[in-house]
């Protein structure tokens, strides 16, 4: 197990590395000046120039590389030009509402694909199997920000059980701040769930057809004990690694549904500094979205070895 452990920490150092240099060089070559946006059109050069070097971005880029990288591994994000606030500060305002909310849709992503994908599979080719698969299709055509449209004139123009939109912050209580996320996170987690049930109902029918099933149908045990009990764990798999690329992509991929919500998220901070060129900020979110991919994927890998210790054994 260590061995198996040691060689993932080192694939996630690399790829960590990696990333980081990818994410500086790709916001280096962008076109614009920093500093000349602050200023606008009609300042001086020399008004520019002192700004520039005050932010720090006259400096090489190998410079601005090491002095980045140490303030990650020391947590000092550095200053946003454009609103004049630790760029930690900000991205911690806006995590409080991006991970709860990726959690969520994350929950209700896993309740429904595996309910789903387990009953299509008890019932194969029948009736209840269409009927999944069928809403399932559907489910991957949807585009959320149009299933979020929808969710918001049914339940909150028509039925007026919720918001909608925005987010008061979890200072009003815990139960407030999980009903202002409760339609964004379930418009995420149509999507998610469609693709994962289709996946969880293959890879079930898979394990069906293996000789210890029967064994234990033999034995006397029930239909549902036979999913539940001794399938199911075994077909998880490929239904772990969709979910950790799920949620990587929940974490990465909410801005269009913050929009649709007016939701102060991590998407609309990274849109509004994309907007603002205020790079230092871009920077540090995007590499902070792409850390978690990285971690999401090393998780994934370390639930492999638990639930299926051949996947660590043939690693050693």
């Amino acid at each position: 197990m260590s061995l198996f452990l040691f060689k993932r920490l080192i694939t996630l150092i690399a790829t960590l590395v990696g990333t980081s240099l990818l994410v500086f060089l790709v916001l280096e070559i962008l076109p614009g000046n920093a500093a000349q946006m602050l200023m606008g059109p009609d300042a001086s050069p020399e008004a520019v120039a002192a700004l520039a070097a005050k932010l720090g971005i006259d400096q090489p880029a190998t410079t601005r590389y090491l002095h980045w990288v140490g303030g990650l591994l020391t947590g000092d994000l550095g200053l946003s030009y454009a609103y004049s606030s630790p760029v930690s500060e900000l991205v911690l305002e806006r995590l409080a509402l991006t991970v709860p909310l990726a959690l969520m849709a994350m929950a209700l992503t896993i309740v429904l694909a595996l309910a789903a994908g387990v009953y299509a599979a008890a019932r194969h080719n029948r009736l209840g199997d269409v009927g999944v698969m069928s809403l399932s299709q559907l489910g991957m055509a949807i585009p959320n920000f149009w299933f979020a449209i929808l969710l918001i004139l049914l339940f909150s123009v028509h039925l007026k059980w919720f918001s909608a939109g925005g987010f008061e912050g979890w200072e009003d209580g815990i139960w407030q701040g999980v009903r202002a996320l409760m339609l964004p996170a379930l418009s995420l987690a149509v999507v998610q769930s469609a693709i994962l049930a289709r996946i969880t109902r293959s890879a079930v029918l898979e394990v069906l057809r293996e000789d210890f099933v029967r064994t234990a149908r033999a034995k006397g045990v029930t239909q549902r004990g036979v999913l539940w009990g001794h399938v199911l764990r075994n077909a998880m798999i490929p239904v772990v690694t969709v979910m950790g690329l799920q949620f990587a992509e929940l974490l990465a991929g909410t801005i269009v549904v913050e929009s649709v919500f007016y939701l102060p998220g991590l998407g609309r901070l990274i849109f509004q500094s994309i907007s603002n060129r205020d790079l230092i900020v871009v920077r540090n979110c995007v590499m902070l979205l792409a850390a978690m991919v990285v971690i999401v994927n090393f998780v994934v890998d370390l639930l492999y070895a638990a639930i299926d210790p051949r996947v660590k054994a043939s690693d050693i």
